[in-house]
């Protein structure tokens, strides 16, 4: 999760009186015992518990109900307080976690009667997505969930000329678009957990359940996830909104007040982390006032605000007299828009753009006029004048040449003076390109092999390669960072060891009989990890093919033998799993059975130097059911050297879990480790009662 991200999940509202009437049902579902849900709303909407379910888990909010997944749920009966689909805006919001992955829809929340009209308020679809279905058309989100995971979902109805607009929220965030259709009540009772035809039964927690007769804003959205309903003592609703961009040199900032606030302890500065941390300068004051001009002479950062520049800013709500006080505050922020331009598109270091672009970016803080320069030598686009200005921020440069390596700027000019604007370049289909790694890849190995895809028409190569990207992009052949020629057909290059946890910038320029032609920097960083497996590389290509890589003839597992109860992979494409995975486009399934076996998974290993760059450490993400037998889980160095997982019924954990062994647990020579093998049960003692489930696994790495 970004930083902004985190902090932004504590912000909450505090109901008024008044705001609080407007919520018409509100299941908390913080009983102990009995069959009734209570409605928290003062509505009387209570719910009767139907089937089985189980009070007493914990919740996101305090308590949360259990269903189980074949007959559990809640029915409230009709209501005119809750019938609110014919009576404009409406909010309905849950919390939920599901202890499997669905093979079915799942439904939260659903009204209707048997037969009759129904409208799944809000639902996970069998594909794990969060959906709404509502005025006879599916809502889909574009958000798919993970099973022992929880999530918050909100699903908003504002009305709009005769049709709805529906917008789905995930986690305080609206996810796909908003949707237009029309809207028809149900006399039909409501049900929390289940399909109104009693189906589709909810596997997993519900929690803090509401219903508001108006459509929830973004801010309230997130005050609801947070539980907001009772005192909140922190600021919220900044204005201007977290993120924003002021086109101006000042700006009055807003806020609403916490529960308990007497008054507001105010941090502001162009530094993200002094403001989190209240460092020495960013403290403006105390003041009991819920607004502060910035700016202005007299006021904070009197010489104005800086085009170009982001600003961050903290409340913090004081009230003496209450021991808790003071309640630190979100950091939020805003920016003032530089005078240059910016966004362009096409992107600074774009490949194999369209010979037919029109040229797009975003004008700079008051721009009036826009002057574009174009051509194929860095140098001449830089010192380029006297251009014709543009009215708009749009250009169309006419058709391309094929095989270009072509630099744009665009100047800005205010009415005042003319803003000279960045370099930026890109190339077009035919130049050198395709680098791997890609442009901007994180997580690069160590041991990375760099290549690219020659240009059209080269007759040779110059390469580049260094830490320093601007270094590397001013190189000459007299650089250190120049590594030297290469001919046609050897477009790849072996740096050597790099560095753990760094970044690297290279250059292909393209030799031609009339000359050299520089080409982009690309750049890439290396990972704070040795990757053992990710379960990326393996593909659906069947034998002979000599591109064949299938994930079961790499990892050995039990097919064809007695012994050994383990099957990876598929039997048909894809052979490795896509749809569960932890990161990335794959991971690896296992199947077991035990019956009178040990199952265990084999990979032959290429790097056996598992002391290099000082790890320590062995991860792995295993992933299991609930529904699996329960067994105990192991990974074996060398066939033999063994650590079982501290859970004997670690086939049983559902939900992503990431394992981490200290190296030092195998006491082995790990100088010298051939081969890592993941099994279940006991490692040459079968049972012979067995047991059975399939299990995931991904992202086998090694961390100092």
């Amino acid at each position: 999760m970004c930083r902004r991200a985190f902090f932004v999940m504590v912000l909450s509202l505090v109901f008024t009186g008044a705001a609080r009437a407007e919520l018409v049902g509100w299941w908390k579902f913080d009983e102990t015992a009995g069959a009734t849900a209570a409605d928290a709303s003062g509505n009387g909407n209570d719910g009767t518990l139907v089937g089985t379910t189980q009070w007493g888990a914990i919740g996101k909010i305090g308590g949360a109900l259990d269903f189980d997944g074949s007959s559990g749920h809640v029915t409230i009966p009709h209501n005119s307080s809750l019938a609110v689909l014919n009576q404009g805006d409406f909010t309905i919001a849950a919390w939920f976690k599901l202890d499997e992955m669905p093979s079915e829809n799942k439904e939260v929340f659903q009204q209707g009667d048997a037969g009759g009209t129904g409208r799944t308020w809000l639902f996970v679809a069998a594909d794990a997505e969060i959906r709404s279905f509502l005025g006879g058309a599916t809502v889909p989100s574009g958000f798919y969930v993970e099973a022992d995971t929880w999530y918050h979902a909100a699903v908003v109805v504002t009305e709009g000329g005769g049709t709805d607009n529906v917008q789905i929220y995930v986690n305080g965030q609206p996810e796909g678009a908003p949707s237009p259709m029309s809207m028809e009540d149900s006399a039909g009772g409501y049900f929390i957990g289940c399909h109104k035809n009693l189906s589709n039964f909810w596997d997993g927690l519900i929690d803090d359940v509401r219903l508001y007769n108006h459509a929830l804003t973004d801010v309230e959205i997130l005050a609801v996830m947070e539980g907001a309903g009772s005192e909140y003592p922190y600021a919220l609703g900044p204005d201007p909104a977290d993120g924003a961009l002021v086109e101006a040199t000042w700006a009055n900032l807003s806020w609403r007040a916490g529960d308990s606030a007497v008054s507001h302890d105010v941090y502001l500065s162009d530094n993200f982390d002094d403001v989190n941390e209240g460092a020495e300068g960013t403290f403006v004051g105390n003041q009991t006032a819920t607004m502060l001009v910035v700016g202005f002479p007299g006021f904070p950062v009197p010489e104005g605000l800086i085009a170009g520049a982001s600003y961050y800013w903290r409340v913090d709500e004081v009230n003496e007299a209450d021991p808790n006080s003071p309640w630190k505050g979100t950091v939020w922020s805003f920016s003032i828009p530089p005078k240059t331009a910016y966004a362009p598109d096409p992107a600074d270091g774009a490949g194999f753009v369209d010979p037919n672009a029109i040229f797009t970016w975003t004008g700079g803080y008051g721009a009036k006029l826009h002057t574009v320069y174009l051509g194929d030598n860095f140098d001449d686009v830089n010192n380029a004048t006297g251009g014709m200005p543009l009215g708009s921020p749009s250009y169309d440069p006419g058709a391309l040449e094929r095989e270009k390596v072509l630099y744009w700027r665009v100047d800005e000019f205010d009415g005042f003076e003319t803003h000279k604007g960045d370099i930026w370049s890109f190339t077009t289909p035919g130049a050198v390109g395709n680098p791997q790694p890609i442009n901007g890849a994180v997580d690069v190995q160590m041991i990375e092999t760099l290549s690219w895809t020659a240009a059209e028409t080269a007759a040779s190569h110059e390469l580049y390669f260094g830490a320093d990207a601007d270094a590397v992009k001013n190189a000459t052949t007299a650089s250190p960072e120049y590594v030297g020629a290469s001919a046609l057909g050897a477009e790849s290059y072996d740096p050597g060891g790099l560095a753990w946890d760094s970044s690297y910038a290279w250059r292909v320029d393209e030799v031609y009989p009339s000359g050299t032609v520089k080409g982009l920097v690309w750049t890439f960083a290396t990972a704070d990890f040795i990757l053992v497996d990710d379960f990326e590389s393996y593909n659906d290509i069947d034998p002979p093919d000599p591109n064949s890589n299938r994930i079961f003839d790499k990892w050995i597992d039990g097919f064809g033998t007695l012994t050994n109860g383990a099957l990876v992979g598929n039997d048909l494409p894809p052979y490795a799993e896509t749809s569960i995975v932890h990161s990335g486009a794959q991971s690896m399934i296992y199947r077991y059975d035990n019956a009178g076996k040990t199952s265990e998974a084999t990979l032959t290993l290429t790097r056996g130097d598992w002391t290099v760059e000082g790890v320590t450490k062995l991860s792995l993400w295993l992933r299991g059911n609930s529904a699996n037998a329960a067994d105990r889980i192991y990974v074996a160095l060398n066939g033999t050297a063994l650590v079982y997982h501290d859970d004997a019924s670690a086939t049983q954990l559902t939900g992503w879990k990431q394992w981490m062994i200290e190296l030092s647990e195998f006491a082995i020579d790990l100088t010298n480790v051939n081969s890592i093998s993941i099994g279940i049960g006991t490692k040459n003692a079968p049972s012979g009662a067995g047991s059975a489930g399939t299990m995931y696994f991904d992202d086998i790495r090694l961390y100092r």
